[in-house]
C-alpha cells in the first residue's frame, strides 16, 4: 500500500508543478481516459498509471504536456477496454495439437525480436502495447478447456510489457484465469515477443511485432504509414485475420506426409535447463547470398547443407540418417490475411554416409526441398492433419490429451534431427528502418532435438539463432568453422551455457 502511495505522489508532485492551464488540460485528459476503460479497479488503475508514467517520461525528455497528451490520446484505446469480452475462437487445425502436447514443462514457444538503435523506454513500450492489442483480438485471448477441444476466449485486461529477466522461450503459464498466451519483453535496446504456438505462427507473430514496434516508434516521435506488414490500428479488424486458413486449402487428393521413420539425433547430454544456451551467428546478407549463389543454391539450401555437415561432426554414430525439418508458409500457395497458424513442414533427409562435403549434398538438398515443399505435397499434409483431427473430434479432451502428448514426444520430435526455419528478408516502413538495427528469430526447445535454428534477415544483417538443448558446443563450433572455411564472415554472439 505504501509503495502505491509513493507512485501516486510522484505523479501528483509533477502535476502540481504544472501551470494552471496545463493542470486543467490534464484533468480533462484523464476524464477521457477513464471513459475508455471499463475494467476491474486494479486493472483500470494500472492503465491510468501507465498514462501517468508516460506523461512524466515525456516531460523528462523535454516534450511539452500538450504534445505528450496528443501522442497518447486515449482515442487510441478505442473501445477495447470499454466493452466486455464476447468473442471466442476455435483453434486452427495446426494449433489443436499444441495444448494437448504440453507435458513436463514442454511447450511450443517461439520468439521474434527487433533491436533498435536506441535504448527502449519501458513507459512508451507499455503504452504501445495498450494501444496495439485492440487491433489483434485473437491475440487478446486466454486458453480454455472445452469438453472436446481447447479454445481461445477473449480476455479484456491490461497486457504487460516486462523487463526480460529469465531464460528465453520458456513455457508460459496459461493455467490461470485471464492468463495471456504471449509475452512482450524488453532488454536494453531490444523488443521481443514470445508466443505460444497456439496463437500464431512466425508470419502472424511478425505482423504483431511490426505493428507494436511501429506504434512504439510513433510514440517516440517517428510516425509511419501502415504497410509492409504494419497494420492500421484505427482499422476495424478483418474477420479473415482470425480465420482458420487451413479450411481454404484444396480438398482434392489424398493425405500423406505426417509420419516418417526416426532420425539420428546429435550427441550431447540433454540439459535439465531449457534452453541450455542461445548462440547467434551474425552474417552479412549480401555476403551470404553471394556464397550461396556461387554454388547454385538459395540461402536456405546453403545453410541446410552446412547444418548437415555440422551435425555429422556432432555425433559418434556411423549409420542412419539425419532429417532436418523445414517449415513451409502456406500463404504463398493460398493467400490469406489470417494472423493465425498457416504453416506446414517438410523433412530433408540424408543418409549419414552421404554427408561428406557441401558440393556432394547440395544437389540432393535442392531436389528434396523443391519436391517436398511444393503445393501438392504440402496440401496432402494438410489433408492428413485435418483427417487426424477429425478422427478424434468426438473423443473427450481428457482421453485425447495423453495420446497427443505421446505422439508429439515420441513421433513428431524423434523423426527430425533439428529444424531450420528461415523467415527470409523482413521489411519495415522506410521511415522506421533507420531506427532498427537488426531482427532475431528464436525457436523454442523440442523434446530430444539438441538444437533448433531460426534465421531472419533485415537490411544487410542475417542472424542464424541456435536454441540449444545441450551444452555440448560441437554443432555450433562446426557450423562456424564450415562457414568460415567457405569464406563467410561470421560473428558469434549469444549466451554462455545457462547451467554453468
Amino acid at each position: 500500500m505504501a509503495k502505491k502511495k509513493v507512485k501516486q505522489n510522484t505523479y501528483q508532485h509533477w502535476f502540481q508543478a504544472q501551470g494552471e492551464e496545463t493542470r486543467a488540460q490534464l484533468k480533462d485528459f484523464f476524464r477521457e481516459v477513464r471513459q475508455h476503460i471499463s475494467l476491474p479497479v486494479k486493472e483500470k488503475d494500472a492503465i491510468l498509471a501507465d498514462f501517468e508514467k508516460a506523461l512524466m517520461w515525456y516531460s523528462q525528455s523535454g516534450i511539452a504536456p500538450e504534445e505528450a497528451m496528443e501522442r497518447i490520446d486515449p482515442k487510441h484505446l478505442g473501445g477495447f477496454y470499454a466493452r466486455p469480452s464476447v468473442l471466442w475462437y476455435p483453434l486452427d487445425d495446426a494449433a489443436k495439437i499444441y495444448p494437448l502436447s504440453m507435458k513436463h514443462g514442454q511447450m511450443a514457444v517461439f520468439r521474434l525480436s527487433m533491436s533498435l538503435l536506441e535504448k527502449v523506454s519501458p513507459e512508451l513500450l507499455q503504452m504501445a502495447l495498450n494501444f496495439t492489442i485492440r487491433r489483434f483480438p485473437c491475440f487478446a485471448t486466454t486458453v480454455k478447456k472445452g469438453f472436446f477441444w481447447h479454445y481461445l476466449n477473449a480476455t479484456k485486461r491490461r497486457y504487460i510489457a516486462e523487463l526480460e529477466r529469465d531464460l528465453p522461450v520458456k513455457p508460459l503459464k496459461i493455467s490461470g484465469s485471464g492468463s495471456q498466451s504471449f509475452r512482450v519483453l524488453y532488454y536494453e535496446n531490444r523488443i521481443s515477443v514470445e508466443y505460444f504456438h497456439i496463437l500464431t505462427d512466425a508470419s502472424g507473430g511478425m505482423q504483431f511485432l511490426k505493428t507494436l514496434v511501429a506504434e512504439y516508434l510513433r510514440l517516440c516521435g517517428v510516425p509511419s504509414a501502415p504497410g509492409y506488414g504494419v497494420l492500421d490500428l484505427n482499422e476495424i479488424p478483418d474477420p479473415e485475420e482470425s480465420s482458420n486458413a487451413f479450411l481454404a486449402a484444396d480438398r482434392k487428393g489424398h493425405g500423406s506426409g505426417l509420419t516418417d521413420k526416426a532420425a539420428l539425433q546429435m550427441g550431447g547430454k540433454l540439459s535439465l535447463i531449457r534452453p541450455a544456451r542461445i548462440v547467434q551467428l551474425r552474417m552479412s546478407a549480401a555476403d551470404l547470398l553471394e556464397h550461396a549463389r556461387s554454388r547454385g543454391a538459395t540461402i536456405s539450401e546453403y545453410i541446410l547443407a552446412m547444418m548437415f555437415l555440422a551435425a555429422r561432426r556432432a555425433t559418434d554414430v556411423s549409420t542412419g540418417s539425419f532429417n532436418i525439418q523445414v517449415p513451409v508458409n502456406m500463404r504463398k500457395f493460398y493467400p490469406t490475411k489470417s494472423l493465425r497458424n498457416f504453416s506446414m513442414y517438410c523433412g530433408i533427409r540424408l543418409p549419414l554416409e552421404d554427408i561428406r562435403d557441401i558440393d556432394g549434398i547440395l544437389p540432393e538438398i535442392s531436389r528434396q526441398l523443391k519436391e517436398k515443399a511444393a503445393l501438392e505435397p504440402m496440401t496432402q499434409m494438410i489433408h492428413s492433419s485435418t483427417r487426424l483431427v477429425s478422427s478424434v473430434r468426438a473423443v473427450p479432451l481428457f482421453i485425447k490429451a495423453p495420446i497427443a502428448s505421446a505422439i508429439y514426444g515420441f513421433l513428431g520430435d524423434k523423426i527430425f534431427t533439428t529444424t531450420l526455419s528461415n523467415m527470409g528478408v523482413i521489411d519495415m516502413p522506410p521511415e522506421l528502418c533507420p531506427m532498427i538495427e537488426s531482427m532475431e528469430f528464436l525457436l523454442g526447445t523440442a523434446v530430444t532435438n539438441r538444437a533448433g535454428c531460426g534465421m531472419i534477415t533485415f537490411g544487410d544483417v542475417s542472424i542464424l539463432s541456435l536454441t540449444k538443448l545441450t551444452s555440448d558446443p560441437t554443432f555450433e563450433e562446426a557450423l562456424v568453422a564450415l562457414l568460415s572455411q567457405d569464406g563467410v564472415n561470421v560473428r558469434v554472439e549469444g549466451s554462455m551455457p545457462y547451467e554453468d
